[in-house]
């Protein structure tokens, strides 16, 4: 019994020895961990793009490049506005003289006016397909310039974003404050002004 007494006490004693020591010594507890200072500090700035394409207080060589794209469908206009006019006029025709002229003389009449709205759609869409494709053109160097040049202006101002509130829903008002429209356009056209002898790409 002794013996056995013996065995079961080293066996105790064992057990305590492998055990881990969860307690600390007095003093030895872990420190708690400093609170992170280094928060990123930002500034925001607002722009509404769609003063850009403002004819008196917009970016100059955005109109200048508009102007003479818009001169290069001048013709294509002038004839859809003359085909309009056609259009109107044997329309009018029509209505004034249906009930009393030749069912047959009203019956081409109809039939011309079929065709000429036929074909007024036809050159209307193909026209503003062509001006659109012109215009991303023609407008496309300038929107990466004027990107490049945003961003330039931004590091330069320390800036760190730019929400573009004519793309954003649901901005109504920006405080003048952080509203770099104006200032942006001026410093712009002051460094990128639109010269006479500017091109349009070909």
């Amino acid at each position: 019994m002794k013996r056995t007494g013996l065995i079961i006490a080293f066996m105790f004693v064992a057990s305590i020895a492998a055990a881990p020591v969860f307690a600390q010594a007095p003093g030895t507890q872990p420190r708690p961990q400093a609170p992170v200072t280094n928060v990123p500090v930002s500034k925001v700035a607002v722009i509404f793009s769609e003063a850009f394409q403002d004819p008196k207080a917009g970016i100059a060589k955005f109109t200048a490049l508009l102007a003479k794209l818009n001169s290069e469908f001048q013709k294509t206009q002038a004839d859809l506005n003359q085909l309009a006019q056609a259009i109107n006029q044997l329309n009018g025709e029509l209505n004034q003289t249906r009930n009393i002229a030749d069912p047959k003389v009203t019956q081409q009449k109809i039939d011309q006016l079929d065709r000429l709205k036929k074909d007024y759609q036809r050159k209307g869409e193909d026209a503003q397909a062509a001006y659109k494709k012109r215009r991303a053109e023609v407008l496309g160097p300038l929107q990466d310039e004027v990107g490049k040049a945003l961003d330039a202006y931004a590091k330069s101002h320390s800036i760190t974003l730019i929400i573009d509130a004519s793309q954003v829903p649901g901005i109504l008002y920006a405080s003048e404050s952080i509203d770099i429209t104006k200032v942006f356009i001026s410093e712009y056209n002051l460094k990128n002004p639109a010269t006479a002898s500017a091109t349009t790409p070909k």
